[in-house]
C-alpha cells in the first residue's frame, strides 16, 4: 500500500492547500485530486460578489494555474465524481466505475445548498448559487432595470442582493425570520446592514418565507407566507448550506454535523482524513466542537492534515475568522461571538465605519470590524493570544471619540 497516492476529494481551496504543503512538508509520492466540477479549482467566495455580475472573468479566480498542477506532479482529476469508498481495501471508486487506490484519503467535499424543493422551482431564471456554473446559468437573467429576488437573507443573500443592486437591478430580499443575519450576528449589526441595503434601494422582507414560484416558462414572482407576492425576472436562492458527509456516512465514518476529526484532521480511521466544510472540529477557543464554513478554516485545516500525513505535529488551533463584501462595506470577523452577554460598538454606524465588540462577562469572544481594518488586526490578535481587553477603557475611548 505504501506506493499508493494520497487521495483527496473535492477541488477547491482545502484540497488544493493540502496538495502545496504536503510538497513543501517534502511528500514525493503521487497526489491526486478528484473534483466533481470540470474546472480548474477556483476561490468560491467571488460568486456571489462579482462573478455573478461579470466585473471579474473565471481565470481571475482560479486558486493556481495548470502549471502549478503540472510543476509540482498533482494529478487533477476533473469532472469526476466519488460514489464510494471502500475502507476494506484503501480505495474509492468514481462514478466511471475506476477505483483509485490510496495510501492517505482526505475528504473535502465542502457542504451544498439547502435546497427549498417549493412548486415552480423548475422555472427558469431560478438557481443557487454554489459554483461556476451556477453563476452561468443566472447571468443572462441580469439585467439593468429588470427584478431580481433573493431569497435568504444570510451573507451569500445579501452578497448577492449587493451585487445584484450594484448591476442595476429592482432587488427584494426575502427572509423568514425576523431579521436578517439573525442566525449569526446580534440586532445591532443585523440592523446595520438592514439600513445599508434599504438606502441603496433594496427592499428588505422579513418575517416572510418563499411558498411558491409563479411563471408559464420563465419566472415572473415569488409568492411568500406573508401573503403578497413580488416581481421576479431573476430569483437566487441562498438559505444556507449542509456538510457534505454522504460519503464518508456511507463508509462508516463518525458524522454529527460534519464529518468528526480531531486536531490534526484525523477521522476514526488512521487512513482518513477531512479538511474544511465538511466537517466538525474542536475549536481551540470556544471548547466545543464546531463546523465552520470559511476559507480560512479550510486552508489552516488542510495544513495540519499535511504535516501529520508527513510526521509533523501541527495542532490546527486558529482563529476563527471571516469576511463579507457589500457595496463598499468591508466587514471582517474575528473570533466566534456565541454566548455573548454584552456589546460594546466603537466608532460611528452612520459613517459606516465602525466595530461591534463582544463579551461575555469581561472575556473578548469577538469582533465584527466595518470597514475598520485596524480594529479587526487588533481584535485578531488580542484573540489569537488568549488575551481580552477593559470593556470600561473601550467604552471610554468610544465616549472620548465622540465626546
Amino acid at each position: 500500500m505504501a506506493h499508493s497516492p494520497i487521495v483527496a476529494i473535492g477541488a477547491s481551496h482545502a484540497s488544493v492547500q493540502l496538495a502545496a504543503s504536503l510538497r513543501q512538508a517534502g511528500y514525493c509520492g503521487d497526489l491526486v485530486i478528484v473534483g466533481a466540477e470540470p474546472h480548474l479549482p477556483y476561490n468560491r467566495p467571488p460568486l456571489s460578489k462579482t462573478l455573478l455580475t461579470q466585473q471579474v472573468s473565471f481565470d481571475k479566480t482560479l486558486l493556481r494555474q495548470q502549471s502549478f498542477y503540472d510543476q509540482h506532479n498533482i494529478q487533477l482529476k476533473l469532472g469526476a465524481r466519488v460514489k464510494s469508498i471502500s475502507r476494506k481495501s484503501n480505495q474509492v471508486t468514481l462514478d466511471s466505475d475506476e477505483t483509485i487506490a490510496y495510501s492517505k484519503l482526505v475528504i473535502a467535499t465542502g457542504a451544498d445548498p439547502i435546497m427549498l424543493n417549493l412548486p415552480g422551482e423548475q422555472l427558469e431564471g431560478i438557481g443557487y448559487l454554489r459554483n461556476y456554473d451556477d453563476t452561468q446559468t443566472l447571468i443572462p437573467s441580469i439585467e439593468e432595470g429588470k427584478s431580481a429576488v433573493v431569497v435568504g437573507g444570510g451573507y451569500i443573500g445579501l452578497e448577492t442582493a449587493a451585487a445584484l443592486r450594484k448591476a442595476g437591478m429592482i432587488v427584494t430580499v426575502v427572509e423568514g425570520m425576523e431579521r436578517v443575519l439573525q442566525r449569526v450576528t446580534s440586532p445591532e449589526i443585523s440592523a446595520f446592514y438592514t439600513n445599508a441595503h434599504v438606502t441603496r434601494g433594496v427592499n428588505i422582507v422579513t418575517n416572510a418565507q418563499a411558498v411558491e414560484f409563479v411563471g408559464q416558462h420563465r419566472v415572473e414572482a415569488v409568492k411568500c407566507s406573508n401573503g403578497e407576492s413580488y416581481p421576479a425576472d431573476v430569483v437566487v436562492i441562498g438559505v444556507g448550506v449542509r456538510p457534505n458527509t454522504g460519503l464518508a456516512a456511507d463508509a462508516g465514518l463518525n458524522v454529527t454535523n460534519g464529518i468528526n476529526i480531531d486536531e490534526f484532521g484525523r477521522t476514526d480511521d488512521p487512513d482518513i482524513f477531512a479538511i474544511g466544510d465538511c466537517t466538525n472540529f474542536p475549536c481551540h477557543f470556544t471548547n466545543t466542537r464546531m463546523r465552520l464554513e470559511s476559507v480560512p478554516n479550510a486552508v489552516e485545516q488542510a495544513k495540519s492534515a499535511a504535516a501529520y500525513i508527513c510526521g509533523e505535529e501541527l495542532p490546527y488551533r486558529a482563529l476563527p475568522w471571516f469576511w463579507s463584501d457589500q457595496y463598499d462595506i468591508k466587514l471582517q470577523i474575528a473570533g466566534i461571538n456565541t454566548g455573548f452577554d454584552d456589546i460594546v460598538i466603537l466608532g460611528n454606524r452612520e459613517d459606516e465605519q465602525f466595530s461591534a465588540w463582544y463579551f461575555a462577562g469581561d472575556r473578548l469572544l469577538a469582533v465584527d470590524a466595518i470597514n475598520s481594518t485596524k480594529d479587526f488586526i487588533k481584535a485578531k490578535q488580542l484573540l489569537s493570544e488568549g488575551q481580552s481587553i477593559c470593556k470600561q477603557a473601550l467604552k471610554q475611548d468610544n465616549h472620548k471619540s465622540h465626546g
